[in-house]
C-alpha cells in the first residue's frame, strides 16, 4: 500500500539559542532532518516536509522532497494540515524533524501495525518519563487516551508509557480527524495529539507501537543534542565493530554517519572522522588523528596526530605519520611522509619519501597552485616546494632546499645558500657581548 511521510520541520528551536533552524543542527556530521529523511526514504513512497516561512536552508536540506509552508505557527495539527493535498490515498504518518533517530525498522513496524488498528502511534518507556505526555491503555491493550503531563493525575503520571508524537492512519481518516481538531486550549493551538481522542470517539482502535527510548527521545536543546549524539555514536561504533573493525577505546572514537570502514581496520583512541571518509582493509589509524573527506587505501598507516583534509586520496600502503597534514593531494602506493610535513594541492608518485618538515607552498595569496612529484623521489628534510613546480621520477632533493623550478628525472637538486664558516668568530662575539653587559 502507498505510504506518505509528513515531516514537521517548521520549529524555530528557540531553546537551542541559535539563529540556525533546529532541524539543521547536526549529529554525526549530518543534519537532524537528513537523518530522519534517510530512514523515511527506505520506507515511504512519498515524503513531504512542512517548513516555516523564510526557511530556505531547510528547503535545500530537504531536497528533492516536496516542501510546503506553514505561514502561521498554530500548532502541530495545523502544520500537518498544510500537507493535506499530498496525503494521497494510502497510509499517512506524521513525524517530527526533531526526532531524528527513528530507525527504518521502527517505521516499517508502525505501518505494519495498522493491520489491526485504525490509528497507530509510537510510544516508548524512558528511564525518566519526566514531562512527556502519557499513553494510557485499557485492559485490551488499546490506547484509550493521551494525557499531557500538566493535565495528568498522580496515578496517570505514574504510567511509564510515553507519547513520541508520531501518528499513522489511512489518508482519508487522517484528513477527517485533522480537520476536526479544535484550538480551544490555553495556547489556542491545534494539537496533533487530539487526533487520538477523535479516533476513539469514532470507535476506531488505536494501538501503541513501542520502540526503544533511544530512538524516540526528542531534541529541543543543546544538552539533548549532545545526548542524541552519544546515542548515535554508540550505534555507529557498534555497527563498525560488528563489521570487523577494531577499536581499542570505542568511546573515544567519533564517526560520521557516512564513514565507511572496511573489515580489519584498526582505530586507536581519540580519532575523529569528519564527513566523507572511506577506509580500506588492513589500515591502522593511530591515536589523535583527524580525517575528513579522505580516501585511504589498503594497508596504510595514519598517524598518530595526523590530519587528512578534504581531497586527500591515499593509495595502498601509504604512511602518513605524526603531525603530517594532507589536503587535496593524491599519494600513490608506498609513499611515506612520516613527520611534520604539509602536502597540499599535490600529486606524489609511488614509492616517494617525503622528509620531515617538507612543505608544498601551494598558495600565493591569490591563487592555489599544484605540485607534482614523481615516483621514487627522495625529498630531503626541511624542503620547501614552491608551486607550481614539478619533480621528475627518481630525483633527489637535498635537505633544506627551496625548489622553485622543475627538477628533471634522476637529478640531484640543491636549492640552499652556501655555508660560510668564520673560524674563531663565535668566541670574539661572546667576548664583545660580555663587555657590553659590564
Amino acid at each position: 500500500m502507498h505510504a506518505t511521510a509528513i515531516i514537521l520541520a517548521a520549529g524555530l528551536g528557540t531553546r537551542m539559542k541559535s539563529s540556525r533552524p533546529k532541524t539543521l543542527h547536526r549529529l554525526a556530521g549530518r543534519s537532524m532532518l537528513r537523518h530522519l529523511l534517510a530512514s523515511c526514504e527506505t520506507v515511504f513512497d512519498r515524503i513531504v516536509v512542512v517548513l516555516g516561512p523564510e526557511m530556505d536552508a531547510v528547503r535545500q536540506e530537504a531536497a528533492p522532497h516536496t516542501c510546503v509552508v506553514q505561514d502561521a505557527r498554530l500548532g502541530t495539527a495545523h502544520a500537518a494540515m498544510q500537507a493535506l493535498d499530498h496525503f494521497g490515498s494510502g497510509q499517512v504518518a506524521v513525524l517530527y524533524a526533531d526526532n531524528p533517530l527513528i530507525r527504518s525498522a521502527t517505521l516499517r513496524h508502525l505501518l505494519d501495525s495498522r493491520a489491526g488498528a485504525g490509528l497507530s502511534l509510537l510510544a516508548f518507556r524512558p528511564a525518566d518519563p519526566g514531562r512527556y505526555g502519557r499513553v494510557l491503555t485499557g485492559a485490551d491493550g488499546l490506547v484509550e487516551r493521551i494525557v499531557e503531563y500538566a493535565d495528568a493525575s498522580a496515578a496517570e503520571r505514574a504510567a511509564g508509557l510515553c507519547n513520541a508524537g508520531v501518528l499513522c492512519a489511512a489518508a482519508v481518516d487522517m484528513r477527517c480527524w485533522l480537520r476536526a481538531v479544535r484550538n480551544d486550549n490555553a495556547k489556542a493551538e491545534y494539537y496533533l495529539t487530539d487526533v487520538v481522542a477523535l479516533a476513539r470517539a469514532d470507535g476506531v482502535p488505536v494501538i501503541a507501537v513501542e520502540a526503544a527510548a533511544d530512538e524516540l527521545a526528542g531534541v529541543n536543546c543543546r544538552a539533548e543534542l549532545a545526548q542524541a549524539e552519544a546515542v548515535l555514536q554508540s550505534w555507529l561504533r557498534q555497527a563498525a565493530m560488528d563489521a570487523g573493525v577494531t577499536m581499542t577505546d570505542p568511546s573515544s572514537v567519533f564517526l560520521c554517519a557516512d564513514t565507511r570502514l572496511s573489515p580489519d581496520v584498526t582505530i586507536e583512541p581519540n580519532v575523529v572522522f569528519g564527513p566523507g571518509v572511506s577506509v580500506a582493509s588492513d589500515v591502522l589509524i593511530r591515536a589523535f588523528s583527524h580525517l575528513e573527506g579522505a580516501t585511504i587505501g589498503r594497508g596504510s598507516i595514519i598517524g598518530p596526530f595526523a590530519r587528512l583534509r578534504p581531497g586527500a586520496s591515499l593509495e595502498n600502503n601509504v604512511h602518513v605519520g605524526n603531525f603530517v597534514e594532507i589536503k587535496a593531494a593524491t599519494l600513490a602506493a608506498g609513499v611515506k611522509a612520516s613527520h611534520l610535513s604539509y602536502i597540499g594541492d599535490a600529486a606524489v608518485g609511488a614509492g616517494t619519501n617525503i622528509g620531515a618538515g617538507t612543505i608544498t607552498c601551494n598558495y600565493d595569496g591569490a591563487y592555489k597552485h599544484r605540485t607534482t612529484i614523481g615516483a621514487d623521489v627522495f625529498v630531503g628534510s626541511d624542503t620547501t616546494l614552491v608551486a607550481p613546480v614539478t619533480v621528475g621520477d627518481g630525483a633527489f632533493i637535498a635537505a633544506g632546499s627551496v625548489i622553485t623550478e622543475t627538477v628533471e628525472p634522476d637529478a640531484l637538486a640543491l636549492g640552499r645558500g652556501r655555508q660560510v664558516q668564520k673560524p674563531g668568530r663565535a668566541r670574539i662575539m661572546r667576548a664583545a657581548a660580555k663587555k657590553e653587559q659590564h
